[in-house]
């Protein structure tokens, strides 16, 4: 009786593990641009995404009314981290998706100046930002480049 106890506790112990599958990249090749609509709201069919982005706005204007008419750039890293910033902020949020949430998991502040024409390109194993034609820096979930 022992041994057959022990056979089928490991037969359940084997049948609970949790199958993973390792060295997968989550990363989006080029940034998303993607207009927010009258609710707050973006939408990205190619990768069946929305998210309501007007909290971000007003963190970072502090103006509830801050997104109407504006864009927001957004990138998924190899990791899974969405990048997410947009014309006028200072700053480039950093999201984890987690129970159906964006949970901030970090945020990184670029400069005192806002950005006048934010973008963002996958440079393995960094996101680059830029503003328009000029690199600014290099992200990752860690922090910036050169400040790790």
């Amino acid at each position: 009786m022992k041994i057959f106890s022990i056979i089928l506790i490991l037969i359940i112990l084997v049948g609970c593990s949790q199958l993973t599958l390792e060295h997968s990249d989550f990363a989006w090749p080029i940034e998303t641009v993607l207009d927010v609509d009258d609710d707050g709201f973006i939408h990205e069919s190619r990768y069946s995404f929305s998210t309501n982005v007007k909290p971000i706005f007003t963190t970072e204007m502090n103006d509830s009314t801050s997104y109407i008419d504006s864009s927001v750039r957004l990138i998924r890293d190899t990791k899974g981290y969405y990048y997410i910033t947009a014309n006028g902020f200072k700053n480039v949020y950093l999201f984890n998706a987690v129970d159906g949430k964006f949970v901030l998991y970090n945020k990184f502040f670029i400069s005192e100046f806002s950005l006048d024409l934010p973008a963002f390109n996958q440079r393995k194993p960094y996101i680059e930002l830029l503003d328009g034609e000029e690199h600014v820096v290099f992200l990752n979930p860690d922090g910036i480049k050169g400040e790790e």
